[in-house]
């Protein structure tokens, strides 16, 4: 995914994803390769079920996939690897993202 290829509203919600410190730690843990929840989660010193939320949250907005795996016990794992992309922020870039939000987004600051 590079920034040229996203919308104004998929950039506020990448923007709003990776502003969670947790979501950075995960997205720098699966720098290293993909890993499946549970190592993934001692490897961080997280609950799973945060973990997950978290995962959740990357996988909706695109900057990971998943896929699962039966181990030789039978067991089901779920195996999380980043989702290559580039966002090169610049002014012009923004204006142009900024040119296709939807009405309910570009009204996201008013209160």
């Amino acid at each position: 995914m590079e920034l040229s290829e996203v919308t104004g509203d998929r950039l506020v919600q990448i923007l709003a994803t990776l502003a969670n410190p947790h979501r950075m730690r995960i997205l720098a843990t699966l720098a290293g390769g993909e890993d499946y929840v549970s190592r993934l989660a001692r490897k961080m010193g997280i609950s799973r079920a945060l973990l997950q939320v978290h995962l959740r949250k990357l996988e909706a907005a695109g900057l990971v996939t998943s896929r699962l795996v039966l181990s030789e016990d039978g067991k089901a794992m779920k195996y999380y690897d980043i989702e290559p992309f580039s966002l090169h922020l610049t002014p012009e870039a923004l204006a142009a993202a900024a040119l296709s939000l939807t009405a309910d987004q570009s009204k996201g600051d008013r209160k």
